[in-house]
């Protein structure tokens, strides 16, 4: 087989877990080598509550860079019942806040300081219109009466609608989308709604969580779904809309936290997202689209400009050996495994 290369802009993941202290200086350094910048989930502990405290975490991410790297992390701000708009208008005038993240309380990692009762955050959400600054949300409901494989679509009817007839210019991104009805409403809305998906829930469908037996590596929130949703978002992904783009939800746990009765929440794909990518757009004949998914769309929600800088993605006639674990001082971190093999990567020497 000869041997195929593309090129496209350097991506940028709207949708990142980066951890902090030893785990992120091991884990920073598979991120920076495709992607130029990141909007960074403020669920670490203590949370980002806070202007300094997003400054000081951005700080932390900088510091763990390369000498002369110039990834770039966009950070969020972590809202809660007590969420001051004070300190969200603080953090936007300094430059620090991209976005506000809205996690239910209880739905998903470290995000049990999040929102009980959506009304709580109206006053913060009339602010984000006024200043221009998205809503990204976690979209699912947590009541345990609701199933954990319909949260997403009882979120939608009974929280992100209402909301968004409440405040219809309010910029809200459906982060981690993962169902058909998810996808739908996107498409329906006629403006302000868009969605981040993730390499794992276009590779994997709910069977990958029990093949072989219990695989907490393939357990993520919100839960992988059914094979025709995970169709469904590859449809949505591969088409060029520009409302749909990567997030990667990258969220790496050590085996002990993930090989234990908790079993967190979390794949770490950080280390062979685009090779996936690339695997997935090509099977349905869409590599023309890949670029506007991973470099384009997001830069567009975000108003930023897309990156002047290019990558070479090439194909091999073997498949790529993507490391099956990543070393921490804390320990070892299982590498995302997508069914398949993959013979795409990331040139080293393509980053013009």
């Amino acid at each position: 087989m000869d041997t195929i290369e593309i090129q496209i802009k350097q991506p940028d993941d709207m949708h990142l877990h980066l951890r902090d202290g030893e785990v992120l200086r091991s884990i920073l350094k598979y991120s920076i080598h495709d992607f130029g910048r990141a909007i960074i989930m403020p669920n670490v502990v203590p949370p980002i509550t806070s202007a300094a405290m997003a400054k000081i975490y951005r700080n932390q991410i900088s510091a763990a860079l390369p000498i002369g790297h110039s990834f770039e992390p966009l950070m969020t701000l972590y809202l809660t019942d007590s969420t001051d708009e004070k300190e969200l208008r603080l953090g936007v005038k300094e430059g620090v806040l991209s976005a506000v993240k809205l996690y239910p309380a209880g739905a998903t990692t470290n995000s049990e300081l999040g929102i009980t009762k959506i009304e709580n955050a109206f006053p913060i959400f009339e602010t984000l219109v006024e200043l221009n600054i998205p809503l990204l949300v976690h979209g699912e409901i947590v009541d345990s009466e609701v199933d954990i494989f319909d949260r997403e679509r009882v979120f939608i009817e009974h929280i992100l609608i209402p909301l968004r007839k409440n405040f219809p210019e309010l910029r809200v991104v459906l982060e981690h989308v993962t169902t058909s009805d998810g996808v739908n409403y996107v498409k329906e809305a006629s403006s302000n709604l868009f969605a981040t998906i993730t390499p794992h829930h276009l590779a994997l469908n709910r069977n990958d969580i029990f093949r072989g037996g219990i695989n907490p590596h393939n357990y993520c929130l919100p839960i992988l779904k059914r094979e025709s949703h995970r169709l469904t978002l590859l449809e949505a992904a591969t088409s060029g809309d520009s409302r749909f783009f990567l997030g990667t939800d990258s969220a790496p746990h050590t085996l002990n936290h993930k090989e234990s009765s908790c079993g967190c929440a979390g794949i770490f794909n950080a280390p062979n997202t685009l090779g996936v990518l690339a695997s997935l757009f090509e099977e349905r004949g869409a590599l023309n689209n890949l670029e506007s998914f991973t470099s384009i769309n997001g830069c567009g929600f975000y108003n930023l400009q897309t990156s002047s800088k290019k990558i070479t993605l090439t194909k091999g006639a073997t498949p790529v050996s993507y490391p099956n674990f990543v070393d921490t001082p804390s320990g070892k971190i299982k590498v995302f495994e997508p069914g398949f093999d993959v013979f795409w990567f990331v040139n080293d020497t393509s980053k013009l």
